[in-house]
């Protein structure tokens, strides 16, 4: 045969190299014969390199690596496609030569212990490279004590710091900890591009007390994929996504990637002035939206982060609303979800970009003082099999009975709040997106069904709490636990329950035995408010109470106004196509309900397309319909929400006192049979706003309210503005108060199904 060329030397880990070559069974390498090598009891024996061949070492750090005893030294190796390995120290001098054990790439060598004591490399011949790198199996755990005894107890906030996939350095080598949370598993693997999917040859370290499986591999960097594979006591092997993962590979993928962040944040200025952004006292005006739907590129594409920084944010500061709202953005494998399906709450869903591109984006917002919510989703997760459903084999995330664990309603699985590794991975999640990204606030997705142990369930679909009751004690105490973490960890930020019931105290701290959120969504005032509206306005007069009822409880909770996307699908319509009669009608109900909206005590939420008058329900495979705005109809529905939140920022009696009765006085409530309102908002040193309500299409020229005090009062919204697309009715220049009877009367002319804001000018 010819000479061989002389093998190049690389110097590379061994996790790059894993199964480089042929699987063919290799020539044995010379040297000495596995007799010669002593035929110690710390060799590999037949059982164990069976076992490790068919993917069922259990232990293998028992037997890989280097192994003692008083006599000798030995180490064990699996170096799938090798055909020849030598044992060196750590400055590159060869000790020995190893003893190929097994043709598919199972050496071993006897050495003087001694010689490797501070650790030792390995060169290895594959297929005439020489390539030296490092045994993960001789690296120790990186696991901390704390965050073991932290984890087992149920009381750590940040899994994300120690569990998945974490870069690290180990005795001065580069690599990536792994690890994962599986109890009741018989062994678990780590596959990756580092070791071409081999399932033999990176078997992680079970640490009994707390159930986590780790293990330190030497080479892999930022980007490299990765998965579990998770052997149940009952032998099945199972493909699991990382439920740490921090990027996945793709959305409906198994592989993860390992991810470190290189963002360098600029927001400081933000940061320190948050807390009173989101003050109880500050303007809030959400524009809520599905990233992926906004708008399309050219070619019909969802826009990706990066793009989103520039566009979406010129609209948003242009119109100006005060937050964003995204649906969820954690990953999701069904697009159609819109989120609320998660497979990984700590991942960023990678059809829009990078993890870091999203930062880049929540930084831009925050340069252009706009606040960032996250939608997020602790109620429920899919079944999804490389998700968390039978993660070890076992109901480990969610309950096994299926009348605590599974959602009737979307399919999906319920979280076992009542496990303590559960709440280590809930809590987390939520204080990981407040850190990593900086997100301003949390929109809990879905309460009611959490707090509710028959939520859409029949009788007998169900089991009662420890005293009988409904009552899901365990979700309770869950949602007290993350509003607390937040409060601690992250203040200044916001939590949002969507919560549909009259549970009372969502909104009380936690220590008066309230849910501790800032924030609850008011459905029952967007249920009444579109109820009346829908109605023909000859009608209206019989329902009056549906209009002015909110009133009745809006200090019962620190309340979100929200038309949210769940207002403009699955057949409700359009909320211009909500509205009665002719288009002119429509527009001018529309105009309508925002004006309302708007001066009704509560933050503010709109669902994107509502502020131009979408005229089609929302469709996640498309985008907005833009091309409306060529409409002046349209046009003036956008000009009047972007006054609105002018005025609504710039008055304060509009936002101050939103959650105390001192900011809202009645002036006209029971006018039924005209259907007209009236009413103050008022805030402490500050020019109050006089707010009336027409809400028939019949123009009341000679409508007169009485006011407290004496004054001029001007026009500042008109919603029935011929700029808005209205008839232009209302009340040039200064109207005075005239006094009759020791009473302050205004005189005004009230448009068709028009809203008027007047300011007090002294």
């Amino acid at each position: 045969p010819a000479i061989a060329a002389t093998p190049k030397e690389v110097f590379v880990s061994r996790a790059d190299n894993q199964g480089k070559g042929s699987r063919k069974s290799p020539a044995k390498p010379a040297g000495k014969t596995p007799a010669q090598a002593g035929g110690s009891k710390l060799l590999l024996n037949a059982a164990q390199i069976s076992q490790l061949l068919a993917a069922d070492l259990l232990n293998p750090f028992a037997c890989l690596g280097l192994q003692r005893n008083t006599r000798s030294s030995v180490i064990n190796t699996f170096l799938p496609g090798a055909t020849a390995a030598w044992v060196s120290n750590l400055a590159g001098e060869i000790l020995v030569p190893m003893t190929c054990l097994d043709p598919a790439g199972v050496f071993a060598a006897k050495l003087d212990g001694a010689a490797v004591a501070a650790g030792y490399r390995l060169k290895v011949s594959y297929a005439g490279d020489i390539v030296w790198c490092d045994d993960p199996y001789r690296f120790p755990s990186l696991l901390a004590d704390a965050d073991i005894w932290l984890f087992a107890e149920g009381r750590h906030e940040h899994v994300w710091q120690f569990l998945g996939a974490q870069e690290a350095v180990c005795q001065g080598v580069r690599g990536v900890q792994f690890a994962v949370w599986a109890p009741n598993a018989r062994r678990v693997a780590v596959l990756g591009d580092f070791n071409h999917y081999d399932n033999r040859t990176h078997v992680l370290r079970c640490h009994p007390g707390c159930g986590i499986w780790e293990m330190f591999v030497p080479g892999p960097g930022d980007g490299a994929g990765y998965y579990f594979e998770v052997t149940t006591n009952n032998g099945q092997r199972l493909q699991k996504a990382d439920p740490c993962a921090r990027a996945m590979r793709g959305f409906a993928d198994v592989v993860a990637e390992v991810c470190v962040s290189h963002y360098a944040w600029q927001d400081d200025a933000w940061l320190q002035r948050r807390a009173a952004a989101n003050s109880e006292s500050a303007p809030m005006s959400v524009y809520e939206l599905h990233a992926g739907s906004w708008r399309r590129d050219a070619s019909g594409q969802s826009l990706d982060y990066v793009t989103l920084a520039a566009t979406l944010l010129d609209y948003v500061v242009d119109m100006g609303f005060t937050h964003i709202e995204f649906l969820p953005l954690t990953e999701h494998p069904f697009t159609g979800s819109w989120g609320y399906q998660p497979v990984g709450l700590y991942a960023p869903t990678c059809r829009f970009g990078s993890p870091d591109q999203l930062r880049a984006l929540i930084d831009a917002a925050h340069g252009r003082d706009i606040g960032v919510i996250l939608d997020w989703v602790p109620a429920h997760f899919p079944n999804d099999p490389h998700g968390l459903v039978g993660f070890d084999g076992t109901a480990l995330y969610e309950h096994a009975d299926p009348r605590k664990g599974a959602h009737p309603d979307w399919g999906t699985l319920i979280y076992n709040y009542g496990r303590a590794e559960v709440l280590n991975y809930l809590v987390s999640s939520a204080v990981y997106w407040v850190r990593e990204f900086h997100i301003d606030g949390l929109r809990v997705d879905a309460v009611a069904s959490m707090l509710y142990l028959d939520y859409s369930r029949k009788a007998g679909e169900w089991l009662p709490n420890v005293h009988g009751g409904r009552e899901n004690l365990e979700a309770i105490s869950f949602l007290q636990r993350v509003n607390a973490a937040l409060k601690t960890h992250c203040p200044g930020v916001l939590t949002i329950a969507e919560e549909s019931t009259a549970w009372p105290g969502v909104t009380k701290p936690v220590a008066s035995s309230g849910l501790g959120f800032d924030y609850k969504w008011n459905m029952g005032w967007m249920h009444d408010t579109l109820s009346y509206l829908a109605r023909d306005p000859v009608h209206r007069q019989h329902h009056h109470g549906e209009i002015t009822f909110s009133m009745m409880y809006a200090y019962s909770e620190q309340f979100v106004l929200s038309l949210s996307h769940d207002e403009v699908v699955h057949g409700k319509r359009s909320l211009l196509h909500k509205m009665p009669g002719d288009a002119w009608r429509q527009f001018a109900n529309l105009r309508l309900l925002l004006a309302l909206m708007w001066t009704h005590p509560g933050k503010k939420l709109l669902f994107m397309g509502c502020e131009f008058g979408a005229q089609k329900e929302w469709d996640h495979d498309g985008a907005l319909d833009w091309a409306l705005l060529a409409a002046p109809a349209h046009q003036g529905v956008q000009r009047l929400v972007r006054d609105l939140n002018r005025v609504y920022r710039n008055y304060p009696a509009l936002h101050q006192a939103d959650h105390n009765p001192s900011g809202f006085e009645w002036r006209d409530m029971h006018n039924a049979a005209e259907s007209v309102l009236a009413y103050q908002r008022l805030a402490e040193g500050a020019a109050n706003v006089l707010v009336c309500v027409n809400l028939t299409p019949m123009v009341r020229y000679d409508y007169v309210v009485t006011l407290r005090e004496a004054g001029s009062y001007q026009e500042i919204i008109n919603s029935d503005s011929k700029y808005y697309g209205g008839s232009n009715v209302g009340n040039s220049g200064s109207l005075q108060t005239v006094e009759v009877n020791g009473e302050h009367r205004l005189q005004l002319a009230l448009p068709p199904l028009g809203v008027l804001l007047l300011e007090r000018q002294g």
